[in-house]
């Protein structure tokens, strides 16, 4: 198994951890299933929206273009390209810092933390870190190529 096939599985297993939180600020699902920490605390916070729509949503649409560029990835067009090796990189990379930034309001404003929040913000650290050696092991066989 590859490593971009890995991130792909992540990315999937990352949009129903989304999904999951979307249909509960949706009002689909009444009540989140959530045994550890304040699901429905952060859920319902002022930072639970950025710029108008619900921060699930944007994991949801995060998580559907990492899968959807993880699959292609995996294609024989692009197997060896490290120009989307470097597109994993990036956008799990901001997906990172976003999820981050998520984590820190949870602990020093919201003052709860989601257990599905997370769960999602150990998906988009390990698909980071699966995209970056993804990286270094394109470029170093980009590397072999030329010498």
């Amino acid at each position: 198994m590859t490593k971009r096939m890995i991130v792909a599985m992540l990315a999937l297993a990352g949009i129903f951890v989304a999904l999951y939180l979307l249909l509960y600020k949706m009002g689909v699902v009444g009540n989140l299933s959530c045994s550890i920490g304040s699901c429905e605390t952060v859920n319902t916070s002022r930072w639970a929206v950025f710029m108008g729509a619900p921060v699930a949503g944007w994991g949801v649409g995060f998580y559907v273009m990492m899968f959807v560029l993880a699959l292609a990835s995996i294609q024989d067009r692009y197997a060896d390209s490290v120009g989307m090796s470097r597109l994993l990189v990036w956008l799990s990379g901001f997906g990172f810092v976003f999820s981050s930034w998520l984590t820190y309001l949870e602990l020093f404003e919201i003052k709860a933390i989601c257990q599905w929040c997370v769960i999602s913000a150990i998906i988009v650290t390990i698909m980071f870190v699966f995209a970056a050696l993804d990286l270094r092991d394109r470029v170093a066989l980009s590397q072999e190529g030329t010498d």
